[in-house]
């Protein structure tokens, strides 16, 4: 017996934004690893100007109703493009410096609120950093 969510798509929980093909690859890796990659959509910014990179992420919140957008540098064009967008957006955070730890860690918490997902993948992503020999 079928519960009717066989097949549905999984709905986009948060916008992964950065240079190049950084988050297309992120998100790959993440779907290797998980099979829930399904759970972001990446925005590069590609050929883009900041007021382009600001729209395109615009159009990305309003499509999919995320509500986490999770950034390559602290500085960059993406997350400039952010802080700048959600001053008029209540309840969008962002997440920049995001590596792969932090991406699986909110990926795996599917019933937790995006926001409080983005809180505690931001600490496991932070815990993944360690520096190995002399």
């Amino acid at each position: 017996m079928s519960d009717g969510t066989e097949g549905a798509p999984v709905p986009v929980r948060a916008i992964v934004a950065g240079h190049g093909s950084f988050a297309s690859g992120l998100i790959s890796a993440v779907e290797q690893i998980t099979g829930k990659g399904a759970v972001f959509l990446a925005v590069s910014n590609t050929g883009l100007c900041l007021e382009d990179i600001q729209g395109t992420l615009v159009r990305a919140l309003d499509n999919t109703g995320a509500r986490v957008v999770f950034t390559d540098l602290p500085a960059g064009s993406c997350t400039m493009a952010v802080r700048r967008m959600i001053r008029a957006r209540p309840g969008v955070v962002l997440v920049t410096g995001v590596n792969l730890s932090l991406l699986l860690d909110f990926a795996m918490k599917e019933s937790a609120d995006p926001l409080a997902a983005a809180q505690a993948a931001l600490e496991r992503g932070r815990a993944a950093m360690l520096v190995h020999g002399a």
